[in-house]
């Protein structure tokens, strides 16, 4: 359903490193970037693309991001936890620990984290351990 989609960044140097270090865990790559101003992230191609850029009207993002939520796949739960400790020492937010989410489903297990410009980003992994 989805091809790709982005958010607007405050600073896109300060972004790419988050986002670099925290895909990394998931075995996500950086697949573009645009001198400076933009870049996308994914799996491989074709698939569906993580952006972050500048906003369009130039003004920066308001904090915490009103009801902007992405949550990504995690192969582990393993990897759920090691995406929420990359982020937190990426200098994301802690906005929900790792564990268990059975309001969700009986498997589902996530972690929360707000990006640097308040952006809030989980990693979710359905298989049992």
């Amino acid at each position: 359903m989805i091809d790709h989609m982005s958010i607007g960044v405050a600073d896109i140097v300060r972004s790419r490193d988050f986002y670099d270090r925290v895909f990394a865990v998931l075995g996500y790559q950086r697949l573009y970037d645009i001198d400076g101003e933009a870049a996308a992230y994914g799996p491989e191609m074709p698939s569906m693309q993580f952006w972050i850029t500048r906003p369009l009207d130039g003004d920066r993002p308001t904090a915490p991001c009103n009801g902007m939520h992405v949550c990504f796949q995690a192969k582990s739960r393993d990897l759920v936890r090691a995406f929420h400790d990359a982020a937190i020492a990426a200098g994301g937010t802690d906005a929900g620990a790792p564990g268990l989410r059975p309001e969700y489903s009986e498997t589902y297990y996530g972690a929360f984290v707000f990006d640097p410009d308040g952006h809030k980003i989980e990693a979710v992994c359905y298989d049992a351990e």
